[in-house]
């Protein structure tokens, strides 16, 4: 059974990705756009990573990797402190939150989407959609199985990413191979305990994922844990960046500003800095929308079946 399932959903993927029409791909050096580029061997497509300089970053080495094993041409866009703030603002107007995660991971793509523009391309190949898919991130791995799937089936119903709305903006189109409906209804159809399972001792997420592909994929590629692209591009980093540029005696007035006039709770200063520049595009989320579900801390409107808040990242609600 293992070894049938393993089966369909590699050739699955296979023929999936042997159809998408795109000659460029976003890659990381994870599982997911790994899996995309190794189903790519023999097609003229170009790959493209985004690194901050001066913040610590995973991605690089691993794309590297990936690309020098099938013979794929890699561009790697290192950027400035510079470039970055202009990205923020350029991706909260796009996304039109204020969610620090969101914003950390969602300037990645939209610094890669964007140079991928500038060459010239139309088209890009994405992996999003197997972490909602295959349960890849870390919190899965605390669950069990029937709290797992329960879990799945709540976040397939509310699943959104960020990628399809910058893609639109910045002009180009997306492809996302996991997202296909024959990838999305098989890998519905496979049983939690096969999404998240032991290897030598360890829990991983996505595991049957990885054993579909642990033979053709670099061991250390395949057996990499999660690692969210603003770990791996560095974009972490701006946490500290923001603590360190912002003084403590301007975050206190400012959390009471907001909190008063606004019904904003603010609890870092990386999160004050998103607002404010959210602020200059759109007007305070108490005031957007008419529904009896609100975040508690931003006042935002939330789907009722949502334990998240997208607009500032609040979690649990």
């Amino acid at each position: 059974m293992l070894q049938e399932i393993c089966s369909n959903l590699h050739k699955l993927l296979s023929e999936v990705v042997s159809d998408c029409k795109s000659k460029t791909i976003a890659l990381s050096g994870g599982l997911d756009s790994s899996i995309l580029a190794f189903c790519l061997r023999g097609k003229k497509v170009n790959a493209f990573t985004t690194i901050v300089k001066d913040f610590t970053s995973t991605d690089l080495v691993y794309s590297q990797l990936v690309a020098k094993q099938i013979g794929l041409p890699l561009e790697v866009q290192t950027v400035s402190i510079e470039q970055l703030l202009s990205a923020i603002d350029k991706t909260i107007q796009i996304l039109k939150v204020f969610n620090p995660i969101e914003v950390r991971n969602a300037i990645v793509m939209y610094m890669t989407i964007s140079v991928i523009k500038e060459k010239g391309n139309s088209s890009v190949i994405t992996g999003d959609g197997a972490d909602e898919l295959f349960a890849g991130y870390s919190f899965f791995k605390k669950m069990t199985s029937v709290e797992l799937q329960k879990d799945l089936e709540r976040i397939w119903q509310v699943m959104h990413f960020s990628t399809k709305t910058i893609c639109d903006s910045i002009g180009i189109d997306v492809e996302m191979p996991y997202l296909n409906d024959k990838i999305v209804e098989y890998a519905k159809s496979i049983s939690a305990d096969l999404k998240v399972h032991e290897e030598k001792g360890k829990k991983f997420g996505k595991w049957i994922l990885r054993k579909s592909f642990e033979n053709i994929l670099p061991k250390v590629i395949t057996w990499r844990e999660k690692s969210a692209m603003q770990d791996g591009a560095g974009t972490s980093g701006l946490t500290s960046f923001f603590a360190n540029m912002i003084s403590d005696s301007v975050f206190k007035d400012k959390l009471h500003l907001y909190l008063e006039a606004e019904k904003v709770r603010l609890g870092t200063k990386e999160s004050l800095y998103y607002y404010e520049i959210y602020r200059k595009y759109y007007d305070p989320p108490v005031s957007l929308g008419v529904s009896k579900y609100r975040c508690p801390e931003c006042n935002g409107t939330i789907p009722s079946s949502s334990h998240f808040c997208r607009m500032c990242g609040s979690f649990p609600i």
